[in-house]
């Protein structure tokens, strides 16, 4: 059997004033103008108005009309206000016309693929949903917003060369974290549950991944998962929705588990210590002081350094798996710190799990 096709509503570009509904009433009523205000006690002038759409119906007249006329006042409402909609729709649609060239900064393919926005022949209408995706209501307030977050640029290059895609990745997390239900942010707690999340890095994704957003979001953190995005560079992005709430972004880029679990705690030194106005971007960089600290708080988390040199000794995979046993995390992990200590960057490689966004069901 054949399905039916899905209908589309016709969208006019034009908008017909009430008024020229009232001329067809008064035609069929054979009442003059002049009649009718003296009907309504309303005057010429006024209904001149009405009639070019220069002046609305007020409550107050239309239950006049409905007195001199017989048509329900309500009917005279209903098509003052799809009138003063459809003006709304024709003068929104023309300043989005206007603003295209806005699109072009915007990896609207992506946020389609991503199920964020949806797909739309009409780019009037396309820069209409990406606008609702950022939630805001211009391109000017766009700007407003995501083009001038100072600590965003101050801290990443991508944020002044790539607003747009940069600005996405961001508000793809943002939308996520909202929809997690957080208690109200403890610092003693969220300690607490870093702690309890170290004991799950020698867990699956599958396993560690669900616990992870559990623990902190009783702590008043929401961890969103975010697939990288082509242009911005970034592993991790730490930023506050309310006093009382912050949001901790990550994705999967360089999918090595050492990096990843590198890439939380960082985000979540950012939390512990730092300012809740600040937009902080983990892009691996070290030239600023607060991610300097973020990055020695995950290194000393994870690793205290008194075994920096123990670890730099290791000659076996057997010895890396030992120590990691020893700190109760995973032998990955270790492995990483090897590495980073050595520069042999080839050595225990095998030891290093890979993390895909289809081993968490996050693709």
């Amino acid at each position: 059997m054949l399905k039916p096709k899905k209908q589309f509503g016709f969208e006019p570009d034009y908008a017909i004033p009430p008024g020229e509904t009232l001329k067809e009433v008064m035609e069929s009523l054979n009442m003059s103008q002049k009649e009718l205000a003296i009907r309504t006690g309303v005057t010429v002038q006024t209904f001149n108005r009405i009639f070019k759409g220069e002046q609305p119906i007020s409550y107050e007249t239309s239950n006049k009309l409905e007195l001199a006329t017989g048509v329900p006042a309500r009917m005279w409402n209903n098509l003052e206000a799809q009138y003063r909609e459809q003006l709304a729709k024709l003068k929104e649609r023309k300043q989005l016309e206007s603003d295209l060239d806005w699109l072009t900064n915007i990896p609207v393919n992506e946020l389609v693929q991503r199920n964020a926005i949806e797909s739309k022949k009409d780019k009037a209408l396309i820069l209409r949903e990406a606008l609702k995706f950022f939630g805001v209501s211009s391109v000017s307030a766009w700007h407003n917003i995501w083009s001038q977050p100072a600590i965003a640029a101050r801290r990443s290059q991508c944020f002044e060369t790539r607003p747009g895609p940069a600005a996405t990745w961001i508000r793809l997390g943002e939308i996520q974290a909202q929809q997690i239900v957080c208690r109200d942010y403890s610092k003693n707690q969220f300690y607490k549950a870093l702690e309890k999340i170290r004991g799950l890095t020698i867990k699956t994704p599958e396993e560690f991944i669900p616990k992870m957003i559990s623990l902190c979001a009783d702590s008043g953190v929401a961890v969103a998962l975010v697939p990288e995005m082509k242009k911005v560079p970034w592993h991790g992005a730490t930023k506050w929705l309310s006093a009382t709430k912050a949001m901790i972004i990550l994705n999967l880029r360089g999918k090595a588990e050492d990096q990843f679990w590198f890439s939380f705690f960082h985000e979540a030194g950012h939390v512990l210590s730092d300012s809740k106005k600040d937009l902080f971007i983990n892009d691996g960089k070290e030239d600023d002081p607060n991610e300097r600290k973020a990055n020695a708080f995950a290194a000393q988390f994870l690793i205290p350094s008194t075994y920096d040199r123990i670890i730099s000794d290791l000659r076996s995979k057997a010895d890396i798996i030992q120590i990691a046993h020893e700190l109760q995390i995973a032998p990955g992990i270790v492995a990483g710190r090897f590495q980073r200590l050595t520069k042999k960057w080839t050595y225990f490689k095998g030891l290093i799990r890979s993390f895909h966004w289809a081993n968490a069901d996050l693709s």
